[in-house]
């Protein structure tokens, strides 16, 4: 029976995130790179359950754990998922609006 990540408890997610990691390891041995990314992107958005969607406001600007080159401006919340925009370097914001795991969002930044 499939059960949905907003069903799992605390520790049954973090049970999850050790599976994942677990076969992620697993790939990275054999040399299945697209492997390890499924799985760590599943681990984030296991992780991403474990957080309170309120933390992360709309027109605040995140840094972004997995890319210290860019921050993440909110547009809105929904659910686990943060949507905004990609923000580099010289303060260009990237066009096409994505949406990504609360879990990559790092510290609030001043911008």
């Amino acid at each position: 029976m499939n059960y949905r990540y907003s069903d799992y408890s605390i520790e049954q997610l973090r049970q999850e995130v050790g599976k994942f990691k677990e076969k992620a390891q697993k790939a990275e041995q054999l040399g299945n790179i697209s492997e390890v990314a499924i799985y760590e992107r599943k681990m984030q958005v296991a992780i991403a359950y474990t957080l309170n969607p309120a933390d992360f406001q709309a027109n605040e600007v995140y840094l972004l754990n997995t890319d210290p080159g860019h921050t993440f401006k909110i547009n809105y919340v929904n659910g686990v998922f943060a949507w905004g925009h990609r923000i580099n370097l010289l303060d260009e914001v990237y066009e096409a609006e994505e949406a990504i795991p609360i879990s990559l969002l790092g510290d609030k930044t001043n911008k």
